[in-house]
């Protein structure tokens, strides 16, 4: 039999290099207590101030955290040790989770320690994720990545928008938020000392490679790097233009179309949403377990683009069993691409660059979900919502082929063939 008909196979190969395994673990450890924190932070505050103002502000602190430190952290990871920067940033995140525990516990946390927990979480994923997506090239091969970044693909959905959040509204339920941060805390300790298991490896990072005299010129050498990378710059454009576009109308919209439609709108609500995470996961492992495509910029541009299509369907059905099936496949999609991505920077991008590299992706992306999510609103009081729907759904689609042509994505697959 062909080997080459057997790709489900290749998923379970990364699981075979044991600094994976751990680090594996540890994100997914993490994860979870992330997930578990958004749910510990609401009830935390509302326990200290009743307030909608100061949950929104408290719960901005992470974006803010996340935002701030975006790019930097992609200099962070390219000029320093991996292993070091993904150690450095769970232990302070696991100090700042356990002294809010001590406090809450004690009776003597305030609104502004919950504040700074959230930036400091917010600001440690910007430093851990750049980190993290050059740390993987060093422990597997490259025809194992695209199964390492769809397991974690569907890890994320599982841990930090499902386990996570569930298991924290129970027990913040059955008792009270100090018990859930202290839950959190210990999940960062665990994932913290896991990290300290790593391998030392004899890592190439940018102070021993080149003359770079300061962070600002490192990160004025990646910025060029993406501007002048046509593939990678179109796709950069190109995924910035999709959060933009379709973000507002399922974070803003969704939730006003499933009150008109329906009786028990928060329920519905959150089942839509939990089927947008779970296409979101099924994508990412069933991309993971095939083979590369060989048109792979192609494949994954025309997954983001086309993916959105079935938006259209949001605008206009009352049965939730079509809006479930249209964001499954909306959510499937967009795994798929953001898999194909993954995989694409840690073996397009030289490996001195790849952390700045994903931090640019980083920062465009979360520099349009709240512009989206912000002009959604307003637009939404001249224009209907089915329209917005059905624009959020053929717009993207339109724009991949744009990005197609403008960025020679042909060219490159050509050029730089990939798990032939």
């Amino acid at each position: 039999m062909n080997p080459k008909k057997q790709p489900k196979l290749r998923a379970l190969k990364p699981l075979n290099s044991k600094d994976y395994r751990l680090l594996f673990a540890a994100v997914g450890i993490e994860m979870f207590g992330t997930g578990m924190w958004t749910i510990v932070m609401v009830f935390q505050v509302l326990a200290l101030n009743d307030s909608p103002l100061a949950l929104s502000a408290v719960a901005t602190g992470m974006s803010l955290g996340l935002f701030a430190f975006s790019v930097i952290g992609g200099v962070v990871a390219d000029r320093f040790s991996k292993r070091r920067v993904m150690i450095t940033v769970h232990g302070c995140t696991a100090a700042v989770m356990t002294t809010v525990a001590v406090l809450s516990l004690s009776g003597s946390i305030e609104l502004w320690h919950v504040g700074v927990a959230s930036f400091a979480m917010g600001a440690g994923s910007a430093f851990f994720y750049p980190a993290y997506s050059a740390y993987l090239p060093q422990v597997l091969p490259p025809e194992q990545l695209l199964a390492a970044n769809g397991l974690e693909g569907a890890l994320r959905p599982s841990m930090a928008q499902g386990l996570g959040p569930a298991l924290g509204g129970v027990i913040v339920g059955a008792f009270f938020p100090a018990i859930g941060a202290a839950i959190v805390a210990a999940s960062y300790v665990v994932a913290f000392v896991m990290t300290l298991f790593l391998s030392h490896r004899d890592e190439k990072t940018g102070s021993e490679t080149s003359e770079r005299a300061s962070v600002w010129g490192d990160l004025k050498t990646g910025v060029r790097f993406a501007a002048r990378t046509r593939w990678l710059l179109w796709t950069l454009i190109f995924g910035s233009s999709l959060a933009l576009i379709i973000q507002g109308p399922i974070e803003v919209l969704l939730p006003f179309l499933t009150r008109g439609r329906f009786e028990d709108a928060e329920a519905t609500f959150g089942i839509l949403l939990a089927a947008y995470g779970v296409g979101g996961a099924v994508g990412s492992l069933v991309v993971s377990s095939i083979r590369l495509p060989r048109r792979y910029l192609t494949f994954m541009i025309l997954c983001w683009g086309a993916g959105t299509l079935p938006l259209i369907v949001i605008g206009f059905a009352d049965q939730l069993a079509l809006m479930l099936a249209a964001l499954f496949v909306v959510g499937a999609a967009t795994g798929a691409g953001v898999v194909i991505w993954g995989t694409l920077l840690q073996r397009l991008v030289p490996q001195e660059m790849i952390g700045r590299v994903a931090s640019l992706d980083f920062f465009v992306s979360i520099a349009f979900m709240p512009v989206s999510i912000a002009i959604t609103g307003p637009l939404s009081l001249v224009v209907p919502i089915e329209t917005i729907f059905i624009v959020a759904g053929i717009a993207p689609t339109v724009l991949a082929v744009v990005a197609l042509f403008a960025g020679q994505m042909r060219s490159t697959e050509l050029d730089r063939p990939l798990d032939t």
